[in-house]
């Protein structure tokens, strides 16, 4: 069985980052033998002064294939994580959702309500009325409980296979300031390199590296976004800088 797990508003400004919080539940899905998780993503929402945040405002979600029966004690643990280390202050909320049990169509109006959040300033009823309706869990383990809008919309972003940068950076083996495309592909959980405008990249083509490596889910798959910048007069293949990464 395939879910989508996402959290949000667990940190306040001293605290642990949600994406570490994320980080425990995936690490106790998979110790416990409940089931295999994918990569977190990171996924921005509305900035806005209706909106209350710590610095960011984004959420965090992973995708996990679980074992038979196992789902009841996904639930429960992840709540047992958010209610544990959350920080003081925080307003966790808690998204779970299983897309085998809905149709293609109401998948679209998960999307919707994700897009949305990047857009306008929603309410709890607004996520609440929504999870009802399509029997998602949705629920809320601290404080004011807001951060359920963001887990709902995180889940919807995911959806979309187009929204996020993957939390923490890609390592390479070699210690080289530039590498083939061949080399970042077997050496990482990166499936793609090419420019934001939609070139793929060959495997023998070079990259050179800056300080970090990170990757967007774009296409449902993990991209390393790259650009073409002169150097002596010569076309040299970069990794793009935070300002682009940023849009995702």
């Amino acid at each position: 069985m395939k879910i989508y797990l996402c959290i949000d508003d667990t940190d306040n400004i001293d605290s642990k980052g949600t994406g570490s919080i994320a980080a425990e539940i995936a690490e106790f899905i998979e110790e416990n033998g409940f089931g295999k998780c994918g990569n977190i993503t990171r996924h921005q929402l509305l900035i806005h002064p209706d909106v209350p945040y710590t610095s960011h405002n984004s959420s965090m979600c992973f995708t996990a294939e679980l074992a038979d029966g196992c789902l009841e004690s996904v639930i429960e643990g992840a709540i047992h994580v958010l209610e544990t280390e959350s920080a003081e202050g925080s307003d966790p909320g808690l998204c779970i959702f299983v897309p085998e049990r809905i149709s293609q169509l109401q998948h679209q109006e998960i999307i919707d309500f994700g897009l949305k959040a990047k857009r306008e300033v929603l309410s709890k009823n607004d996520a609440y009325q929504l999870a009802e309706r399509l029997s998602i869990h949705l629920s809320e383990h601290g404080g004011t409980g807001q951060g359920v809008i963001g887990a709902l919309a995180g889940v919807g972003l995911k959806l979309t296979g187009n929204d996020g940068r993957f939390k923490g950076q890609h390592k390479l083996k070699s210690a080289q300031k530039s590498v083939t495309v061949k080399e970042i592909l077997e050496q990482t959980s990166i499936d793609i390199v090419r420019t934001e405008a939609g070139l793929i990249l060959e495997d023998e083509e070079q990259i050179t590296l800056g300080e970090k490596l990170k990757s967007v889910y774009l296409n449902h798959h993990s991209a390393l976004l790259v650009e073409a910048v002169e150097v002596d007069e010569k076309k040299v293949w970069q990794p793009c800088a935070g300002g682009t990464l940023k849009k995702y």
